[in-house]
C-alpha cells in the first residue's frame, strides 16, 4: 500500500515538474499571410512577441508587411500607437520560409483559407519540426477543433484561437477546446490572449461556435431576402443598419468576410447540425461560383471596381 501511495505521489510530482517546465510563449509562428494571418501578426508583433510569418511565397508575405506597416501607420496617426511602438513591432516581424523555421517557436497559429483539406495538410506538415511542448492553434471560425487536433501529434496542446476581423479593431477572441486539449495548453493559450488585451469568450466545440453560429444565418437570411425579390441590395442594409443599428448592412458585412467564406461556414452548419435552416442560399453559391467573392474580388453583392461601391442587384 505504501508502494501505491509513494507512486502516485511520484507520478503527482513529475506532472508538477512538467507544468514548471513549460516556457512561457515569447515566439509565435503564423502559417498564412492573408487578411486574418497578417491581422494576427500586426497585434502580436504589438504585444511583444516575436513573429514569424509563413506563406506559400516570400510576395505573399511583402503584401502581409507592406498592409500591417499601413495598418500601423494608421494607429501612429490616430494617437493610439507611438513611431516607436510601430518600430519596434514591425522589427518582431519575419518570414518563415519553410516550417523548419519554427523550430523555435511556442505557439504556431494557423490562419489559412477555411478549408478543412488545407488545415489538415498544413498540420500534418508543420506538426514534425515543432518543440515537443509548442502549442498549435487554429483560427478557424467553423470547424470541429476535435476533428482537426486528430490530425496532429499532439491534440492535447491543440486549440482553437479565433480572432475576429479586423483583428487589430475587433476586441473578441473565441477560445475553443477540443475534447483533448489539456489545462495547461488552455491556460497558456488564455495568457496569452490576455496579454494581447483581448476579451476572451469560451465556446464548446460545436460548428461555427457562438458568433458564426448566430452571425451567418443571419447574413445567409438576407441573402435569401434578395434572392427571393423581398428588397434590393442597398433596401436590405440600409434596413438592417437604421432598423436594427448594425454598423453595417448584412450584405456589406458579407462582402467584407468574403462570400467564400461565408458559403464554407455555411455549409459547415448544414453538414454539421443537419437541419435544413443552415441551407446555402442558391444565390450566394452562384455568386462564388461566379467568383464574385467581395472586396478581395472587388465583386460581390457590391461592385468596388469604381469610385464607390455600388449594388450589383
Amino acid at each position: 500500500m505504501d508502494d501505491i501511495v509513494e507512486g502516485s505521489k511520484l507520478r503527482a510530482e513529475s506532472k508538477s515538474e512538467q507544468e514548471r517546465k513549460v516556457e512561457p510563449i515569447s515566439k509565435v509562428g503564423i502559417v498564412g499571410g492573408g487578411q486574418m494571418g497578417s491581422g494576427i501578426a500586426h497585434v502580436v508583433a504589438l504585444g511583444g512577441y516575436d513573429v514569424a510569418i509563413n506563406d506559400i511565397a516570400k510576395e505573399r508575405f511583402d503584401s502581409a508587411l507592406a498592409a500591417i506597416t499601413k495598418n500601423m501607420s494608421r494607429q501612429v496617426s490616430s494617437g493610439k500607437i507611438s513611431e516607436e511602438d510601430r518600430d519596434k513591432a514591425l522589427s518582431r516581424i519575419s518570414f518563415a520560409e519553410t516550417f523548419q523555421d519554427f523550430s523555435d517557436v511556442d505557439l504556431v497559429v494557423e490562419a489559412a483559407t477555411e478549408d478543412e483539406t488545407v488545415k489538415r495538410k498544413i498540420f500534418v506538415a508543420v506538426c514534425p519540426f515543432l518543440k515537443p511542448d509548442a502549442v498549435l492553434a487554429t483560427n478557424t471560425s467553423s470547424i470541429s477543433i476535435t476533428r482537426l487536433a486528430a490530425t496532429t501529434d499532439r491534440p492535447e496542446r491543440f486549440i482553437g484561437m479565433h480572432f475576429m476581423n479586423p483583428v487589430p479593431v475587433m476586441e473578441l477572441v473565441e477560445m475553443i477546446r477540443g475534447i483533448a486539449t489539456d489545462d495547461v495548453t488552455f491556460t497558456r493559450a488564455k495568457d496569452f490572449v490576455d496579454t494581447l488585451h483581448k476579451t476572451i469568450a469560451v465556446s464548446e466545440d460545436f460548428p461555427a461556435f457562438m458568433v458564426n453560429r448566430i452571425l451567418l444565418p443571419m447574413i445567409n437570411e438576407a441573402v435569401y431576402t434578395l434572392y427571393e425579390g423581398v428588397g434590393s441590395v442597398d433596401a436590405i442594409d440600409t434596413a438592417m443598419r437604421l432598423g436594427a443599428h448594425h454598423p453595417m448592412g448584412p450584405l456589406q458585412l458579407a462582402d467584407f468576410i468574403g462570400l467564400d467564406t461565408c458559403l464554407s461556414i455555411m455549409q459547415v452548419l448544414y453538414e454539421g447540425l443537419a437541419d435544413s435552416k443552415y441551407r446555402p442560399c442558391p444565390l450566394l453559391v452562384k455568386y462564388v461560383e461566379a467568383g464574385w467573392l467581395g472586396r478581395k474580388t472587388k465583386r460581390g453583392f457590391y461592385d468596388y471596381r469604381g469610385e464607390s461601391p455600388m449594388p450589383t442587384r
